[in-house]
Order: structure tokens, then sequence, then C-alpha cells
């Protein structure tokens, strides 16, 4: 599954695993807009400090 269906598909249990994982991310952190992922995954690379490929990889290990 790709992070694009992951973000359609599942994304409200996601949320819960990623603010399981990283507890300084917050709601609006992770707030998934129609239109907005980009903006969206440029919020949690700055709040994570990962770099896209990471970030992809690690929404798609959960």
């Amino acid at each position: 599954m790709t992070v694009k269906q992951e973000l359609k598909g599942n994304w409200s249990e996601q949320k819960i695993k990623l603010k399981a994982r990283y507890p300084s991310l917050t709601d609006r952190d992770l707030m998934y807009a129609e239109g907005k992922k980009e903006e969206m995954l440029n919020n949690l690379q700055m709040v994570l400090g990962k770099p896209r490929p990471a970030l992809y990889a690690m929404i798609e290990a959960l």
C-alpha cells in the first residue's frame, strides 16, 4: 500500500499510531484535508526532522 492509499483509506488509524510513536505530534500536525497532503507532509518533515523518503517509509511501515 502506498502513502497515498494510506492517507486516503486508513488515515485516522495511522494518526493514532503516529501520535503513539511520536508524542510531540499534535492533531494539527496530522490534519489531512483533501488537496493539502503536501502541506501536511511538509509539516511532519519539519516536526520530525526526517527527509521525505524516510517519512514515506515510516508511514508505510505502520
